[in-house]
């Protein structure tokens, strides 16, 4: 769209379906890589990917050709079928339904970036689901408890 000027940073956080630690260091930068390239080819930028073995941060900025919705589910299903046809995990793996994205200033993309870079570290003191409800609270996101992070089977 001419005359159509944005700045939009997203950060998206989803989960492994039933929060399993499937992601393996011995292919997880390969997978962001993959993940990366389906936000390139939606014409979206991401400026840090990282997570840890059961969930993953995305920052990104956003062009507003495509809902978020519809890019996390393109993100999500091919990242999927990806892994499965690798066969990196046995048995079948998914993510979890539903996805988390938060927006920011571009004054603050340096420190979430920094965050995302850390994710190793932050979780040794951490745990996922504190981060995510911190996150929600930070956000004055309304939740309900009950919906909140599958646990592992």
């Amino acid at each position: 769209m001419p005359n159509t000027y944005t700045e939009i940073h997203i950060q998206a956080v989803f989960a492994v379906q039933n929060r399993q630690s499937l992601i393996r260091d011995s292919w997880k930068a390969e997978l962001y890589k993959y993940i990366t390239g389906i936000f390139k080819n939606n014409n979206h930028k991401v400026l840090q990917i990282n997570g840890v073995a059961d969930h993953i941060h995305v920052l990104f900025g956003m062009r507003p050709t495509q809902s978020l919705s519809e890019l996390m589910k393109q993100v999500k299903h091919d990242s999927s079928k990806w892994i499965n046809n690798k066969g990196f995990v046995n048995g079948r793996f998914s993510w979890q339904s539903g996805y988390d994205a938060f927006s920011y200033s571009k004054s603050e993309v340096p420190r979430i970036i920094n965050y995302i870079k850390n994710q190793e570290e932050h979780h040794k003191k951490v745990v996922f689901k504190e981060e995510y409800l911190m996150l929600l609270k930070d956000f004055d996101v309304e939740f309900n408890e009950r919906f909140i992070l599958k646990s592992v089977l």
